[in-house]
C-alpha cells in the first residue's frame, strides 16, 4: 500500500514539474509573440525599397537607413574574420593541447566570467585599447574589434563543448592509421564538431548585431550621407540608429516610427544570418554523424 502511494506521489510530482516546464515555455513563446507583434505593427508599414536603399535626409526624418544596414554588415564581417577563427582555435588548444587539468579549469572559469561581463565594460575597454592606445580613433575597426572581444568567450565556450563531445574513439582510430594529431583534428575532430561550433557562431553574431553600448563608445555615428571609405572611418549601425531615433529626435512620434521600422530590419537581418548558419549546421550534421 505504501509503495502504491509513493508511486502515486512521485507521479503527481512529475506531472506538476512537467506542467511548470510547459507554463514556462508558453510564457517565453507568448513574450516573443508580443514583442514581434509590437515591433512589426509599429514598423512594418514604413519598410519599402526606398527605406532600405536610400541615405537619410532632412534631419533623419526622411530617406532610408542604407548606411546603417551596411555599417552593421561591415561589423559582422569583422566579427566573423576575427572572433570566429580565434575562438575556434582557442577551443582546439584548450581541448586537444592543454596538458594541465588545473589550467583547463582556470580557463573555463575565466571564459564563463568574461561571457557575463556587461557590454558597456567591453565598450570602455575598446575605447582605451583600440581608440586611444592603438590609435584607431572612433572607427569601424575599433567597434568591430570591440565586438569581437565581446563575443569571443561565447564562441570559445560553445566550440569547446562541441569539440569535447567528439568521441575519443574517432581520434584513436585516426592516430592508429598513422595520421598526425593536427591531421586528426583537421579532418575528423573539427568536421564532427562543426554543428556545435555553428551554434556558437549563431549566438555570437546575434549578440554582436544587437549591441549598442560598445559601438556607441567606439565609432558609431548618428548621421552620415556616405558609406565609410575604410575601416578607420566612422559608420552608422542599426542598433545605435534605433537608440537615437527613439530617444533623441525632437519629433518623438516620427522618431519612434522609424525606430520600429529599423528594429524590424535588424530582426530580419539577424534572422537571415541565423538561417544561413542553421543551414550550414544542418548540412554538416547530416554529413558527419557518429
Amino acid at each position: 500500500m505504501s509503495e502504491t502511494s509513493n508511486r502515486s506521489a512521485r507521479r503527481r510530482k512529475e506531472q506538476i514539474l512537467f506542467m511548470s516546464f510547459r507554463v514556462c515555455g508558453a510564457l517565453v513563446v507568448i513574450a516573443l509573440i508580443i514583442l514581434l507583434y509590437y515591433m512589426f505593427s509599429g514598423g512594418i508599414g514604413l519598410i519599402n525599397w526606398e527605406f532600405l536603399t536610400q541615405f537619410p535626409k532632412n534631419g533623419m526624418k526622411e530617406g532610408g537607413i542604407f548606411p546603417a544596414i551596411m555599417g552593421t554588415f561591415y561589423l559582422m564581417i569583422i566579427v566573423l574574420c576575427v572572433a570566429i577563427p580565434i575562438g575556434v582555435f582557442s577551443a582546439v588548444y584548450l581541448v586537444e593541447y592543454q596538458p594541465s587539468r588545473m589550467f583547463s579549469k582556470i580557463w573555463r572559469i575565466a571564459l564563463h566570467n568574461l561571457a557575463g561581463v556587461p557590454s558597456v565594460v567591453y565598450g570602455l575597454l575598446g575605447v582605451g585599447l583600440f581608440v586611444y592606445f592603438l590609435d584607431f580613433g572612433l572607427s569601424l575597426a575599433a567597434a568591430g574589434l570591440t565586438l569581437s572581444l565581446l563575443v569571443m568567450p561565447l564562441v570559445i565556450a560553445a566550440s569547446r563543448e562541441a569539440i569535447q563531445a567528439v568521441p575519443d574513439s574517432i581520434r584513436e582510430a585516426s592516430l592508429a592509421l598513422g595520421a598526425t594529431k593536427w591531421q586528426t583534428i583537421r579532418h575528423h575532430v573539427l568536421p564532427y564538431s562543426i554543428s556545435g561550433i555553428m551554434t556558437g557562431v549563431i549566438l555570437s553574431l546575434s549578440r554582436a548585431a544587437g549591441e549598442t553600448a560598445p559601438i556607441l563608445l567606439t565609432g558609431a555615428w548618428f548621421y552620415m550621407s556616405t558609406l565609410p571609405d575604410s575601416i578607420f572611418d566612422k559608420f552608422m549601425a542599426l542598433p545605435y540608429h534605433i537608440y537615437m531615433m527613439a530617444t533623441q529626435m525632437a519629433d518623438l512620434e516620427t522618431g519612434r516610427s522609424i525606430a520600429y521600422g529599423t528594429a524590424v530590419v535588424l530582426l530580419l537581418l539577424i534572422l537571415g544570418m541565423n538561417m544561413v548558419a542553421i543551414f550550414i549546421r544542418k548540412k554538416y550534421r547530416e554529413k558527419y554523424r557518429w
